[in-house]
């Protein structure tokens, strides 16, 4: 049964380095330190990739891409999620919108918000008002509040585009009384009116 709507969530956070690139969501950021990881460390593409995963119900994105394998050595994370897009047009679904939160003490992300948005939406294929970028810090608290790693979040709203139209309900019909078979059910009895003595009895006299 294909059920109308799913909800995907993901979530992905990598140690910032030097010496490496800092991509996020498919952009290129100017900046003197990067995402370390395996692949390319786009954060936010693991964190998107991770929830339309997860509202296929297909698991998270190391199911499909492990950091130990040697074939994803500073791969693309575009390819990620391209892999995860075709589960979803496989099971009839389509984005509706995607809602995501990179959080990060340095560099200061709100000049890059649009265009990673617009990278985004590029890549998932969909209007760029169904993609929404968000730039959040942690106010010096935690590894990312110290400037150590950056984090994503992100949120997947998918629709299958194979449900039929729904029908109009029918008008409901007055319902008739069922005919009873038992005749004494069907016509109430008649009660008949008892009628008075004409004349009242006569009395009788006693015989002595």
């Amino acid at each position: 049964m294909t059920v109308g709507t799913r909800v995907g969530m993901g979530f992905d956070v990598h140690r910032l380095v030097r010496g490496r690139l800092l991509i996020l969501g498919g952009l290129e950021i100017e900046s003197t330190v990067g995402l370390e990881g395996h692949s390319d460390g786009d954060v936010l593409l693991h964190a998107v990739t991770d929830a339309i995963l997860g509202a296929c119900s297909l698991g998270d994105i190391g199911d499909y891409f492990p950091s130990n394998d040697p074939r994803w050595k500073d791969a693309d994370s575009n390819t990620f999620l391209q892999e995860a897009l075709t589960h979803v047009e496989d099971l009839g679904y389509e984005i509706v919108n995607v809602d995501t939160v990179i959080v990060a003490e340095r560099p200061h992300l709100g000049a890059w918000k649009e265009g990673i948005r617009s990278s985004l939406a590029g890549m998932l294929d969909v209007p760029a008002d169904r993609v929404c970028v968000k730039a959040k810090t942690m106010e010096g608290l935690g590894a990312v509040g110290e400037g150590r790693a950056i984090e994503a979040h992100a949120v997947v709203l998918l629709q299958s585009f194979r449900d039929e139209a729904p029908k109009p309900a029918k008008a409901a019909k007055s319902v008739k009384p069922a005919k009873s078979s038992a005749k004494s059910s069907a016509k109430p009895t008649a009660k008949k009116a008892v009628k008075a003595p004409a004349k009242s009895p006569k009395s009788v006299k006693s015989r002595r």
